[in-house]
């Protein structure tokens, strides 16, 4: 008998060293076998260092920004844009360009335009590529897809979906953080809830013709700011008593011992003192009535789809932070979801029965297993001969961008909107 033949791991530019980023480089150290950093590009000397001696890439092969990457002949089989939001669109067409297979973090681009541009370089490049939409990949996903599949609630006619974003994260990451402006940023819905339409148009299985959409950014203003409020929290008055003190947020986790995110994003070695200075003079101890934010902080998007299928999404800050909480109503039953169980109540038993999917290790369980979903999902598909294993296509991956530009497009305009 011959020798085994071994397929080298997969190689990995990583663009972006922070949160999102360093989650996804994380899959080669859980199986170093198929994957492999090799390169990190980021502007941010203390994180570019971490991540680079986290996974022993050489000096050679960390870049100030991805621009130094792309200037080079492609020294990676796969690029991990993890970016800000507004700088996707110039990396992955230049890295596309490079003959780089493309990881995408969610959105893809904060412009319908710039979402046209990434496909169609990609399939100018003969690239594949795929975005970060993790909630497809989680096990709680492949189960409600496995029971809708089994017939046990009929056939689907809608679906109603909420996703919790929770008070404190609102404010960390919508008022005080990257996200707060929409010139800067994104618009909320594709920002945070991108996620969720895609969701939606994976469960639902058919084209979305037309959508409707209400929502406004009514409390995180500063005529709502309490009277004794102080510009930040660590010279405010009325600290003690503000749900939304980032005092209690972000140092009352570091007295817990707690240094990962939220934490983490204030500094990339949180002590006790350096949190302390980054809340005194960074973005994220201002009071959430005293920012400059002004992205929504609740929406409503209503959806028809081409086989007569609807569905209605709510995203709020005005709740606990938790998983996304969903009904699936179908001819024969209906499906109630919480992102870790689902129960299924059928019409002709007049029975409700639960079902939980297989538990991950707690090291693969990042958005509820649907960041190793995802990687071990796009490792996978990249050995696949066809693009087929990647489970969607780049125009598919193009509807759900569209679906939440239309969303936008009808909550400022009040109308209903029709897509092609």
């Amino acid at each position: 008998m011959g020798a085994a033949v071994t397929t080298p791991p997969i190689s990995m530019a990583v663009i972006g060293a922070g949160e999102r980023g360093t989650a996804y480089a994380s899959y080669a150290h859980l199986f170093p076998a198929q994957a492999e950093v090799v390169a990190v590009a980021e502007p941010r000397d203390a994180y570019r260092a971490k991540l680079a001696q986290a996974h022993r890439v050489p000096s050679a092969a960390t870049f100030e920004n991805w621009q130094a990457l792309a200037s080079r002949e492609r020294i990676a089989d796969i690029a991990i844009v993890a970016t800000p939001d507004s700088e996707h669109a110039d990396a992955a067409v230049a890295l596309a360009g490079k003959g780089y297979d493309l990881l995408l973090e969610k959105p893809m681009a904060t412009s319908e335009a710039d979402c046209h541009r990434i496909i169609e370089a990609v399939e100018r490049s003969g690239v594949r590529i795929a975005v970060c939409h993790v909630l497809r990949f989680t096990p709680y996903t492949e189960l409600v897809q496995q029971t809708l599949a089994s017939g046990a609630i009929g056939r689907l006619i809608s679906i109603q979906h909420l996703e919790p974003v929770g008070y404190w994260h609102y404010a960390h990451s919508y008022v005080r953080g990257n996200w707060r402006k929409e010139e800067e940023s994104t618009f909320m819905l594709l920002a945070k809830s991108c996620h969720d339409l895609d969701w939606i148009r994976c469960i639902v299985g058919s084209p979305c013709t037309a959508v409707s959409s209400f929502g406004s950014l009514s409390y995180f203003q500063a005529s709502n700011k309490p009277e004794g409020a102080g510009e930040r929290c660590t010279d405010c008055s009325i600290e003690a008593q503000c749900p939304y003190s980032a005092k209690r947020l972000y140092g009352g986790r570091i007295e817990r011992g707690l240094r990962g995110w939220p934490v983490s994003v204030l500094s990339p070695d949180p002590t006790p003192t350096s949190i302390d200075e980054a809340l005194r003079e960074g973005p994220y101890g201002r009071c959430v009535f005293s920012c400059d934010n002004d992205v929504v902080d609740h929406q409503v998007v209503n959806m028809e789809f081409s086989e007569g299928q609807t569905a209605s999404f709510t995203m709020t800050a005005f709740s606990e932070l938790g998983p996304r909480r969903t009904r699936i109503f179908g001819t024969h039953g209906e499906i109630e979801g919480d992102g870790h169980r689902i129960k299924v109540y059928r019409f002709g038993t007049e029975t409700w029965s639960t079902h939980e999917p297989s538990a991950l290790p707690e090291e693969m369980r990042g958005h509820g297993g649907g960041d190793f979903g995802l990687m071990q999902h796009f490792i996978e598909g990249l050995r696949s001969p066809s693009e087929s294993g990647l489970l969607t296509t780049p125009r598919e991956i193009l509807e759900s961008h569209r679906m939440a530009f239309a969303a936008e497009r009808a909550r400022r305009a009040g109308v209903v909107v029709r897509l092609d």
